[in-house]
Formats: C-alpha cells, structure tokens, sequence
C-alpha cells in the first residue's frame, strides 16, 4: 500500500512518520523548499526569528512522533516560569505563569474574586481539557457517523458550548485585565473571544498548568527534527516539489499529477494544507464559503539593543472587543494589541546582536493595508508606551495577510482555517475523510480537531493511524 501526502507541514510530518514507522510506502511532496509549514526559519543579517509558532505547548505530542524515527530526547525544552508579559495602557502589568503560588500573589493584588476562585478555575479548565482531549483531539472525525454517540453528546456539553469565553472568564475574574489576557487565548485558534465558545478555554490550561516552553535554538527545531524523522522511519519527502492535481476514478483518487507533469500513483492520499484552498485547486472546485480566521501582519525586526520586553510580551488595545468588531468588519484596528515575542530573553545566542522582535498584530483575513503607514502606527504605539523598537533597527521584514496566503497557500491568508466563532465550525470542522473520495484524507489546522502546532500535529498522527487500522482489517 502507498500513501501520498501533500503538504510538509507539522500534520503531514507526522503523517508519514507514523505511517512509515508501521512499514507503509510514504511519499510526501512539499512546494516549498522547507518543511514544517509555518513553522519556517527565517534568518535575516545575524537575527534568527521563529515565523511561527512562537508559543509551545504540549511537548510530549512532538516527543511521540519523533521517537518512531528515533528523534526523541534530541530537542531541549526550557520551560518558560513566567512566560507572558501583559502591559496595558494605563501601565498596569499582569504576568501568565504556570506557578500557581506567583499568580495567587498577583490576582489578591487587583482581583480579590479571581484570588478566591483561582483553585477552582485551575480545576475546571483540566476538566475542559481533559474531556476535549479524550473525546475530540486525539481521534480522527472521517463521517457523519463519528458524530453521533451519546457519550459524545454529553462530552459535547460538558465542554460548554453555549457559553463564550469571555463569559466563562467573567464566572472566575473581576479585573478587566486578568480577562483580557486570557480572552487572547482565542486568537490561538485565530478567533474572537466574545463568540467563540467557552470550550476553548482548555487552551488556559495548557499554559497555567502545563507550561508554556521555548526548544532551545528556535522552536522551529521542532520541524526539523520531524523532517528527520520522518525520514529515518522510512518515508520518502520531496521539498520544491508541487502536486498540480488529484487524478480521480469515480469514489477514489489514483494518484497525483505533479508540476513537472509526472503521474505518482496511490492508494490513499492525504493532504496536509489549507483545504480551503488546497482542495479547489486540486480538484478544481469551487473555493468553500465559510468564516475564516483572523489573519495578521507581522513585522520581524532585529535591533541593535536589548529592550525591556519578556520572551512574550502584550501591549493591549484601550478597547479589546472594539477590536474585535473591527476586525469582523474586516477592518485593520486604529489601536491594535501587539505581540512581541524575543527568543533572545530565553536564548541570547539565536541573536547575538540585538533583540529579534517577532511583532504580531491580529489582522482581518483578506485585506490589504498600506503596510509602511500600519507599520509606523504600530511603531508609534509600542514607542508611547516605553517600548522603543523603531530607534534601534537593524533589520526589518513585514508579512501582510497576502503574503501568508501566497508563501502557505492559506485560504485568504486566515492562519487557522475556518474560526471557531460559531458553533458549527467550532464543533463541527471539516472533517479527517473526504465525502466524495473514499481513500483522500485531510490533515491539518483548517479541519478536525483544530489548529496550534501539537493539535495538527495530532491530526496527521490521528489520520495515519485511522489508515493503519483500515489496511490492518483489510
């Protein structure tokens, strides 16, 4: 049997390591020139930046795939104590931190309700966690079948679905700052957190309990180390390489037509990429109608100074869900939040030089924008507020919602594929198995379970593993 994969990133690596672990022929064929999708290296005049993720969670996940290539215990993760910085306008600063004892200290400071109810948080977000884990992230969703079970049903309300996050932060904290903070956590899965649903708090306890870590030399070791990987376990990967289209046969798809214009056959294929453009393209379809994500302008900036900044710094926006209804509008924010993350803090020799200042802002999926001026505002923002990048510059880069539709092949250059901003598409994403085609799959953040490097990278073990199983019963 043979699989082909399309698409090196995070889900397809994972894909053909499990798959050629278990002895199956894998082929896996990336455009790029670099595996590990977003998460790309870029190094630019002696500063190192980490494009994407810059926040690492769930180490064990990555540890599972590269231990069947006999990768594991290569990486060293540096668990990050106090790992996020939130500064807001009017200079108050509130820290993320896995150490309960530091955040009681904090939370009986400014929020005596959050101080008493912190133990009971802490225990409902593992609950969140752990009932989200069992019943929806570590299993592939392959037909409408999967959907219907009762305990499913009950696990499906125990995770709140009804109620937002920002309301289910609001039952544990008065501060509006120790609720902003933590209402970001929906951009994790590019989404607003005054819709999207409560369900993904979970992610808060990832950090507050799990930790929030930084791989020492740039977590984009973490992609390479899977490209080798996926390697020693057996499977063949094809960088600068582009899969044209899928060649199909009534309920299943033969093979692949590659650029050069070479038929590669197959008895499954998997693809791992945004199916919201991948899938049209391949097959010729019709781009899906559906909420996408939030995009985001980036700057990657070197600097000849060390500024006081954390390895994850927030500067937040006067009016956080103003914000957010700017960007439904599919407006650019006059007063975004900023996110800074500088490896360097953790590792100063992945930028010897300076700080390497990886700025984010949250940016409507689709829209343009002048990006000199929106720079300048985001510049002139960080410099009001004490944090003066723009004086010391080195070296600049800017990414624009275009650019991460064109380098990712990323439908409207949304970062996670559809939002979670309701419930359909929350609970019910596009699913791990084609409809139409009974042997394409689908691996990655734009479908089950959802996006953020370990959870794809579940997704592509997950699809791997329902295959072994068919192949194992066949």
């Amino acid at each position: 049997m043979k699989t082909i994969i399309i698409g090196g990133g995070l889900g397809g690596l994972s894909a053909a390591t499990t798959l050629a672990a278990h002895g199956e022929e894998t082929i896996l064929f990336e455009k790029n020139e670099h595996f590990g999708g977003k998460m790309k290296s870029i190094d630019i005049d002696g500063y190192h930046f980490d494009f994407g993720p810059n926040t690492i969670t769930m180490p064990y996940v990555f540890e599972d795939i590269l231990r069947m290539g006999g990768m594991d215990k290569t990486l060293t993760y540096r668990l990050l104590d106090v790992h996020t910085r939130n500064q807001f306008p009017d200079g108050t600063i509130f820290d993320l931190s896995s150490d309960r004892n530091y955040m009681m200290e904090q939370l009986k400071s400014f929020d005596q309700k959050g101080w008493k109810t912190y133990d009971r948080f802490l225990q409902d977000i593992t609950k969140l966690f752990r009932t989200s884990y069992s019943s929806f992230l570590s299993r592939a969703f392959t037909s409408k079948r999967d959907y219907i079970s009762f305990s499913l049903l009950k696990d499906t309300i125990n995770v709140r679905p009804l109620m937002s996050m920002d309301r289910f932060f609001h039952s544990y904290f008065t501060s509006p700052y120790v609720r902003m903070a933590l209402n970001r956590y929906a951009t994790y899965v590019g989404s607003d957190p005054y819709r999207a649903p409560a369900t993904f708090a979970m992610i808060a306890y990832l950090e507050l309990m799990e930790g929030v870590y930084y791989v020492e030399g740039g977590n984009t070791k973490i992609a390479e180390a899977m490209t080798r990987a996926a390697t020693n376990a057996g499977a063949r990967l094809h960088a600068g390489t582009e899969v044209k289209s899928l060649v199909q046969a009534k309920d299943h798809i033969r093979g692949v037509v590659l650029e050069n214009g070479e038929y590669v056959e197959a008895d499954h294929v998997i693809i791992n990429g945004d199916i919201g453009q991948t899938l049209p393209a391949l097959l010729g379809e019709k781009q899906p109608t559906y909420d996408p994500s939030i995009s985001a302008f980036v700057i990657l900036a070197g600097l000849d100074a060390s500024l006081p900044l954390h390895h994850h710094h927030l500067l937040f926006s006067d009016d956080y869900k103003k914000e957010f209804a700017e960007l439904k509008a599919g407006r650019y924010s006059d007063d975004p939040t900023i996110y800074i993350s500088t490896s360097r803090k953790s590792d100063p020799a992945v930028s010897p030089n300076g700080d390497n200042c990886f700025i984010l802002v949250n940016a409507p999926p689709g829209q343009e924008i002048d990006a000199d001026e929106y720079k300048q505002l985001i510049y002139d923002k960080l410099h009001r507020n004490g944090i003066r990048v723009s004086s010391h510059i080195q070296t600049e880069s800017i990414w624009t919602p275009q650019d991460i539709e064109t380098r990712f092949s990323s439908f409207r250059g949304a970062l996670y594929g559809p939002s979670v901003n309701n419930k359909k598409q929350a609970f019910l994403r596009p699913r791990n198995k084609s409809d139409r085609f009974r042997n394409l799959y689908f691996a990655g953040g734009s479908t089950h379970p959802g996006g953020g490097s370990p959870i794809v990278t579940l997704s592509g073990q997950n699809v791997a593993n329902h295959i072994l199983g068919i192949l194992t019963e066949t």
